[in-house]
């Protein structure tokens, strides 16, 4: 696809990804309550779950997604789950002031967090709908190129990595600044609440 094509679809990613929604809350929650640790695989998986929905609307798929309404609907449901597991983790944790200052939590398997982001994307339809509105108004999908999905790929891939790196910079930061034992009990607690949140709002979708 043409670059001025590719730079609007990159722009309008940007505004939309950056915008809080359950995966910016899930990763900064995360990132506040158990460290930078698992940061990268949680927010692959949320950013391949993004190139799922895009590979969708790409191919015309949005009528195979209704047809298969129920696997997503398990999808769903997955992930609001995976949320109420992290936010169960979080609200229990236990505090210990000098793991916030030299330490971090102890490691999650990095793929069971990669799965996690995942269901956390597909089980939020609103990356889909933006897809939907976005690119017929760009592009003739009816034309569009191994190459021209490919760089629709690549842009995804980079705009997302840029977000999603920007909010663990500043989620990792922000956890510096909580080393007494009630701010990370505060802490804990509020982050908990905040992923808990982000499964509320992908199952009432």
């Amino acid at each position: 696809m043409d670059l001025a094509g590719l730079l609007v679809f990159s722009t309008a990613l940007f505004i939309a990804a950056a915008s809080p929604g359950p995966g910016i809350a899930a990763i900064v929650a995360r990132v506040l309550g158990r460290g930078a640790r698992g940061a990268m695989a949680f927010s692959l998986g949320v950013a391949i779950g993004d190139v799922v929905w895009l590979t969708f609307a790409v191919v015309g798929l949005a009528a195979l997604a209704q047809a298969f309404h129920g696997v997503f609907l398990v999808v769903k449901w997955a992930g609001a789950a995976y949320l109420l597991y992290l936010a169960y983790r979080l609200w229990t944790a236990p505090v210990v002031p000098h793991d916030v200052a030299v330490g971090e939590a102890p490691a999650e398997r990095p793929f069971r967090l990669f799965l996690g982001g995942i269901a956390v994307t597909l089980g939020n339809p609103k990356p889909m709908v933006f897809y939907l509105a976005l690119l017929p108004t760009l592009i003739d999908l009816t034309q569009l190129s191994a190459l021209g999905y490919a760089e629709l790929v690549a842009a995804t891939m980079v705009v997302l990595t840029v977000v999603f790196a920007g909010y663990i910079l500043l989620a990792v930061r922000a956890r510096r600044l909580f080393t007494s034992a009630t701010a990370i009990r505060r802490l804990n607690k509020s982050t908990g609440a905040v992923m808990a949140g982000a499964a509320v709002a992908i199952a009432a979708r």
